[in-house]
């Protein structure tokens, strides 16, 4: 996948759902056409974990309903690091199945200036995706 357009909006609301969430790693789905992000998906994270996430299935499966009535596809996969850098850790790697999905990282180790990084992960082999914030 190329860049990943994320507006705004969706930018802060990740933001927010991060720090509302943290010390446990906050998680969702960005969907949308093209490279472009139209809507968020706020998950939970069913092991309430500090240092990885996993999202609740009923939730999952609710939200491959929604994205096929809206027209949507699913671009990306997003969780924070509150409190390390915006890049995957080894858990990160070892969990992502998901093909053809940037995952994207909020890191809140600087609260006040929240990073936010895209990757490609397949097969283990981690390459990063530009992530562009527009209006």
């Amino acid at each position: 996948m190329g860049e990943l357009n994320i507006p705004a909006d969706i930018f802060e609301r990740m933001v927010e759902q991060a720090k509302a969430e943290a010390p446990i790693e906050a998680c969702g789905i960005l969907a949308g056409k093209g490279n472009r992000v139209e809507k968020i998906y706020k998950m939970t994270n069913a092991d309430s974990s500090s240092d990885h996430f996993m999202m609740e299935p009923e939730e999952q499966f609710a939200v491959v309903k929604d994205l096929r009535a809206a027209g949507l596809k699913m671009l990306a996969i997003y969780h924070s690091h509150p409190e390390t850098a915006a890049r995957p850790s080894a858990e990160d790697i070892r969990l992502s199945i998901t093909p053809d999905v940037t995952y994207v990282i909020v890191s809140l180790q600087d609260a006040d200036n929240p990073d936010i990084k895209g990757f490609n992960i397949e097969g283990g082999i981690v390459t990063k995706v530009p992530v562009k914030f527009s209006v």
